[in-house]
């Protein structure tokens, strides 16, 4: 990928971003609101106005779960999490989790688990 940030940010683009080893995201202009994937307007304040941010790959674990039951394309449990990426705009991404870290421990962006579509690995 390019240096260039894309303008507007698809869904294609964010998930070639991923496979690239970077997390983009979108800032709101009137608002300052940040998220982790491709929007179509604010999520906070609805504007349009909307640029396309690098995002750190570092963050911290805001929540985390297991998901005991797996669905059919899946084996066995796995923890999925929030991470909190520490922008001024609060970005959170929802990512697979592969390490023993709690709420508020540090994680770092890791890998990609190819599914259907790209998700982000942290741990």
């Amino acid at each position: 990928m390019s240096d260039t940030l894309p303008d507007p940010l698809t869904h294609a683009e964010w998930t070639a971003a991923l496979r690239d080893g970077r997390l983009l995201g979108q800032r709101c202009g009137a608002c300052g609101n940040e998220t982790a994937a491709p929007k179509a307007a604010c999520n906070e304040c609805g504007s349009r106005e909307i640029e396309t941010v690098e995002l750190p790959t570092e963050g911290t674990v805001y929540t985390e779960t297991t998901i005991a039951v797996a669905p059919a394309a899946f084996e066995g449990g796995y923890r999925v999490a929030v991470i909190d990426l520490g922008t001024e705009g609060n970005a959170r991404v929802t990512a697979r989790l592969e390490s023993d870290a709690d709420i508020g421990d540090a994680v770092a962006f890791s890998d990609v688990l190819e599914v259907d579509e790209p998700v982000p690995v942290f741990g």
